[in-house]
């Protein structure tokens, strides 16, 4: 599946946006816009915890099983997009942020003149943030631009491997061989980066244990400190799911998406790292700090077409959603406008319901003092249903300190946080 966490674009929420009427659009934009800076800027109990999403829409070639927004890079005026970029974040003066992720589509993808001006803006702009990352495409680098990143405040890199096999690499229309993603690595370790991790996707039709195996362990040869491992899902209107409908091509049979989820949890454990989320891998003191605060529910900003801000509190909260369109988008940020936005309302029992399937995502799980204090809820009272059903099932385990998901319940752990999505 994509992976949901490496920016607030079709984040996986469980409620639905609904869009904004279409006249009154910017007005409403506007209106949201203010309520949610103002609300972080008002936020004393929790400095600097806003997460900066920038989302950069562009990709050379559109992979075959995404499902995020992206277009063409030839087709977008590539300075013009990074002036509007830039003039969206202006509308959120005055928010501190302790993490940035540059994501996408293919941050790389642009002129490295251009994505060097962005990167170099952002930490100028929010020179508090603790974590900088940028997504990078392994066949789009070299020495001169990852030594530019990390001149510019770039301290993480994730690079977008998903396989080591070509087989793989090919039907995924990933655009790279393996050499590449081998070499981009040693290339950012030359360029002063310590903190790199890799996308990788297993499951991929006609993939085999061995396969998987195979890739994870050439990835771990690598000694890089992350690695997030997602099981391929067909998303609607991808190429992939169009050649599932047709028969062309079949998912792989769940026992053995089963067994590559199992055998990446040990053997990458045995390698030094920590599962410290459901998809998520680690070694120590090297987990994502902004995603983290997605799954902790935390407060962010989203810069950029299709990306989203949110503020959650025991209230309720606010989620703006920016539409994709490149060339709406581009016209009303350099008017001075908001992004023309789907705007949706968090109910109170929603938001606590949110927070919880967030958290139980972590291996920490719902850290019940935690919780207490930001949503006003006691977890154990107000999800007694769920957990207790679990806790029999040796699905959830419950000490002084937290709720969580016991290992034998990661692999179904979609079904599980289904149960934890509205109150009973």
């Amino acid at each position: 599946m994509a992976n949901p966490a490496t920016g607030p674009t079709r984040h996986g929420r469980h409620c639905a946006s609904c869009a904004a009427p279409e006249a009154d659009a910017h007005a409403d934009a506007s209106c949201a816009v203010w309520n949610l800076s103002h609300e972080l800027r008002a936020t004393r109990d929790e400095p600097a915890t806003a997460g900066l999403y920038v989302h950069v829409p562009v990709c050379r070639s559109k992979c075959r099983y995404c499902g995020f927004h992206s277009v063409p890079a030839g087709d977008v005026d590539a300075g013009r997009l990074v002036v509007g970029l830039l003039r969206e974040l202006e509308q959120y003066d005055g928010i501190d942020c302790g993490t940035i992720y540059v994501g996408g589509g293919s941050p790389t993808a642009l002129p490295t003149g251009e994505l060097i001006r962005l990167v170099r803006a952002l930490g100028e702009r929010r020179p508090q943030a603790e974590e900088f990352t940028v997504e990078c495409n392994p066949g789009q680098v070299d020495a001169e631009l990852l030594a530019q990143l990390r001149a510019a405040g770039v301290n993480r890199l994730s690079f977008g491997a998903q396989s080591f096999l070509p087989k793989e690499l090919e039907l995924l229309g990933r655009g790279h061989s393996v050499e590449p993603i081998e070499a981009a690595v040693a290339t950012a370790r030359g360029a002063g980066f310590k903190n790199v991790g890799l996308d990788l996707i297993f499951a991929i039709p006609g993939s085999t244990l061995a396969d998987w195996q195979a890739s994870l362990e050439a990835a771990i040869r690598l000694n890089i400190k992350h690695v997030s491992a997602y099981s391929l899902s067909f998303e609607a209107g991808t190429v992939f799911e169009v050649w599932r409908q047709s028969g062309r091509l079949a998912a792989v049979d769940e026992e053995l998406d089963r067994a590559m989820y199992e055998w990446a949890i040990e053997r990458l454990e045995r390698a030094g790292f920590v599962q410290y989320e459901v998809s998520n891998f680690a070694r120590p003191g090297y987990e994502c700090r902004h995603n983290l605060g997605y799954w902790a529910n935390r407060p962010y900003v989203g810069i950029g077409p299709a990306a989203a801000s949110c503020r959650m509190m025991d209230r309720g909260g606010l989620r703006v959603t920016n539409r994709a369109e490149i060339e709406q988008y581009l016209m009303a940020v350099e008017s001075g406008a908001p992004a023309p936005a789907e705007i949706h309302e968090v109910s109170p029992d929603d938001a606590v319901c949110e927070t919880a399937v967030l958290n139980l995502r972590r291996r920490a799980g719902i850290e019940r003092a935690e919780f207490q204090r930001r949503t006003g809820h006691d977890a154990l009272r107000t999800f007694a249903g769920p957990i207790g059903r679990y806790r029999e099932l040796g699905l959830i385990e419950v000490t002084d300190r937290a709720v969580r998901l016991t290992r034998r319940a990661l692999p179904i752990a979609d079904t599980v946080l289904c149960d934890f999505a509205a109150l009973e």
